[in-house]
């Protein structure tokens, strides 16, 4: 195969990958039938199962690109010391939580946290590895920089629940940002 052609498929997958992810956060596991997922994909569905064996393998694989995706970008934004790290941490949480709240997205999280059990290795230690980025910004920063990254994790968490908007989520996290780092 071709570099061109082998960039042309991985995009496809993808774009596939992302419609899939949001199929299930709409839907839900369950509820999510492969039909669905094709038609939103734009693909036929013997060609998503030319992709992805199963509806489980195609979970796991898209739970586990959006989780890697965001952390790499994590990654970049706290490495950013052209930014404060207030700012930093805002647009971390952002990219981990932030962007997941709002009517259409909020069951992003959910549908991952619904299905322990069909999440792979990369899925499962995504959490402690965002918290272990956090706590890495902070530790240059502040000498208590593992109990405020472990404090702003829980204040995001609780602020997931509490909120209705990205807006919303964002001006109360820059509050506790402020407050604690």
């Amino acid at each position: 195969m071709t570099a061109p052609a082998r960039r042309a498929d991985d995009s496809r997958r993808r774009a596939v990958l992302e419609s899939a992810l949001e199929t299930f956060a709409r839907a839900g596991y369950r509820g999510a039938s492969m039909d669905a997922i094709a038609r939103a994909a734009r693909i036929s569905r013997p060609g998503l199962y030319f992709l992805f064996e199963s509806k489980e393998a195609l979970f796991r694989e898209a739970v586990s690109h959006v989780l890697s995706a965001d952390l790499d970008v994590i990654t970049e934004i706290l490495a950013d010391d052209t930014r404060p790290v207030r700012d930093r941490l805002v647009a971390a949480f952002d990219r981990w939580a932030g962007r997941y709240i709002g009517p259409m997205v909020r069951d992003v999280p959910t549908v991952i946290a619904d299905n322990p059990d069909l999440l792979d290795d990369v899925a499962r230690a995504a959490p402690a590895r965002f918290a272990d980025l956090l706590t890495a910004a902070l530790t240059g920063e502040t000498p208590n920089g593992a109990v405020i990254a472990q404090t702003l994790n829980s204040v995001s968490v609780g602020l997931i629940h509490q909120v209705a908007t990205r807006e919303e989520y964002l001006e109360r996290l820059r509050l506790a940002v402020e407050l604690l780092a």
